[in-house]
């Protein structure tokens, strides 16, 4: 549904854009100035599960999911966007992709990581899915975050990217990102999500051993 605030947004940003492939100006995610550009999802099945024979965690979930429309702004105002499927596939066959995992898109506090072979990301059709199949719960921000993913005190992620290519409709009301960069970016768990259908969670075989429950202490930094 076109809003008014939606209508007045769209009429300015085409008065003004030269041409319907210009990216947005001012990208963030919220109203206020200082917001963040990180696009953010919920409930899309992140997990945190022991593995029964290391002792270590597995966190498995979804950072961005593809074609659902999700609030953004720009120095005009607010519009929707959509990240196309298959958007981030040039970005995830670099050889030397690096991308961290992360609490909150801060960077000193990451989990894992590509380069070190600890992180692995790959698209489906559904968005952009994450597997970090070995987390240390000795760590301090793996033990922070596990109980709060497993009670669902926090279900949400997002992705940190540049924009390659993308699109504005006709009517200036949407942008569709139809290739983006996340080399150098990262993955995050995250409070709260523009896109409402990405998600985080952790699970737990039943052989896993009992020490590591106890150690698996691990909180979220809200994203900014």
């Amino acid at each position: 549904m076109t809003t008014p605030a939606l209508a007045a947004a769209a009429a300015e940003r085409a008065q003004t854009i030269r041409q319907r492939a210009d990216r947005p100006s001012q990208r963030r995610c919220a109203e206020h100035a200082s917001a963040r550009a990180t696009v953010r999802a919920a409930l899309s099945g992140v997990q945190v599960r022991e593995a029964s024979d290391t002792g270590t965690l597995e966190f498995v979930g979804r950072a961005s999911v593809y074609e659902q429309a999700y609030e953004m702004w720009d120095m005009f105002g607010p519009y929707t966007e959509i990240v196309t499927e298959g958007a981030g596939s040039d970005s995830l066959a670099r050889a030397d992709l690096d991308v961290p995992l992360v609490l909150g898109h801060d960077q000193l506090r990451r989990l894992a990581r590509t380069t070190t072979g600890t992180l692995f990301l790959t698209e489906s059709a559904d968005g952009l899915d994450v597997r970090a199949p070995a987390l240390d719960p000795a760590d301090y921000d793996v033990a922070y975050i596990a109980p709060k993913l497993r009670s669902g005190l926090v279900d949400e992620m997002s992705f940190a990217f540049r924009i390659e290519a993308g699109q504005w409709s006709p009517d200036y009301t949407e942008y569709r990102i139809n290739r983006y960069d996340i080399h150098r970016g990262d993955v995050a768990i995250v409070g709260y999500g523009a896109n409402p259908y990405t998600g985080a969670s952790v699970r737990q075989p039943a052989a896993a051993p009992p020490n590591s429950r106890a150690r698996a202490l691990l909180e979220i930094a809200l994203a900014r």
